[in-house]
């Protein structure tokens, strides 16, 4: 996977504090092939009962993995999941099925259940056929690991998934449901091609909290839209995109909910969206290459959707991501991207603003602009670009990052 790469400047100063999950067992193991010596085979153990909602990437070359779980994924039941790092298993036509059916079935038998409750996801190299045969052949040793191990190491399952991540990307929480306290806790990764249309970008989360299948679904939607469905790095949508959620029941004492407007399942959905966005946010702050984290805010827009595809305008356009790796305040790229987003504004209402500073008000320059002041915001880690577009109520906030020369050495390597 190439060379070893540098810490993000971005990153978290140490990973989280995680809570483990009743009813969740992990284990992680090295395949072998690559020289680094890295772990990056991830198996996970769920107790029987285990609902399991999800997106995955509308890509129309998605990978085999892909297409397994959203074959099983409307079954609604789960004992199991099994992630490798280094090979998407995508563009590999019959063999990528075929390699999914083996890895799942292996999964199954160490469960004892029906390959349909074992789920997968694949991330890497496209085009590269997947060694089945070494993952089977690891699954004995990981599963010995998993039954003699004490508390499960998020930290190892969060790297163990990693590709061009140079952190690993873990959050974790508690919630009320009807006065019980259940946990949440999550791992993700991603770093490049990052623009998730439901990046290549995998997050599995696992709550003890009991909560039907068609339930966790709607919430999970809910969720993803204002998180995963929020961040791009360099507008390139995965073939490998999967979010999953893996709710196990096993919280004592807790009420059935009847619906996800249920009042009891508020404070969830709420601490469920904030961990889904926590780590959105940190595959934007590995963004490859990056040194800026950017939040760019549309309002005034016709409604919430044309808000966000104008904020993703601004965000994906290489010219505006350069301009503030660069550190140069050229708000006129921003006038741009709003220009060519294909929504409606009204090019004599577009008001711009940097770092909370107005730099353009009613179609026209502030009257005495003083560049300064934005500069001095650009020269931090964290940028903050609003535009008002004047033409309605929808507003949408987006999250990218900075585009420098490190985005380019990182890819031209990466087979490497």
């Amino acid at each position: 996977m190439g060379k070893q790469l540098e810490k993000s400047p971005l990153a978290p100063a140490e990973f989280p504090e995680m809570r483990g999950v009743p009813g969740v067992s992990l284990a992680t193991a090295s395949l072998g092939l690559k020289d680094d010596g890295r772990e990056n085979l991830l198996v996970v153990s769920l107790q029987g009962g285990t609902t399991v909602a999800g997106t995955l990437t509308k890509s129309k070359t998605r990978s085999a993995p892909v297409d397994w779980c959203r074959k099983h994924l409307p079954l609604g039941e789960a004992r199991g999941l099994i992630v490798n790092a280094g090979n998407a298993n995508a563009f590999t036509g019959a063999a990528g099925n075929e390699a999914v059916e083996k890895c799942v079935e292996a999964v199954a038998d160490q469960l004892a259940c029906r390959p349909s409750r074992i789920f997968a996801a694949s991330t890497g190299v496209i085009g590269e056929a997947l060694p089945y045969e070494v993952i089977v052949g690891a699954l004995p040793q990981a599963f010995t690991r998993m039954a003699e191990s004490g508390p499960p190491s998020w930290q190892k399952a969060a790297g163990a998934i990693r590709t061009t991540d140079t952190f690993s990307k873990g959050a974790s929480t508690t919630a009320q449901i009807g006065g019980t306290q259940v946990t949440i806790s999550g791992i993700a990764k991603g770093s490049g091609m990052i623009a998730p249309d439901m990046a290549t970008m995998l997050s599995f989360v696992f709550t003890d909290a009991k909560i039907p299948a068609d339930v966790l679904s709607e919430l999970t939607r809910a969720g993803v839209e204002k998180s995963y469905n929020a961040i791009t790095v360099d507008s390139d949508t995965s073939t490998s995109d999967t979010v999953l959620v893996f709710a196990t029941g096993a919280a004592d004492g807790q009420i059935e909910v009847s619906g996800a407007d249920d009042p009891a399942l508020e404070d969830f959905a709420a601490k469920l969206d904030a961990l889904m966005l926590d780590l959105a946010q940190q595959v934007v702050r590995d963004g490859e290459g990056a040194s800026k984290f950017i939040s760019v805010t549309v309002t005034g827009a016709e409604d919430r959707a044309a808000a966000r595809t104008i904020a993703l305008s601004i965000a994906n356009s290489p010219l505006v991501k350069t301009a503030i790796a660069g550190e140069d305040a050229n708000w006129g790229r921003i006038i741009m991207a709003i220009g060519k987003s294909g929504e409606a504004a009204d090019r004599d209402k577009v008001a711009i603003r940097i770092g909370g500073i107005d730099v353009a008000l009613r179609g026209l320059a502030v009257p005495g602009y003083d560049e300064t002041p934005v500069a001095e915001h650009l020269k931090g880690q964290n940028v903050d670009i609003e535009a008002d577009v004047g033409v309605g109520d929808g507003e949408a906030t987006v999250w990218t990052c900075d585009l420098t020369h490190g985005y380019i050495s990182i890819n031209a390597d990466y087979r490497s």
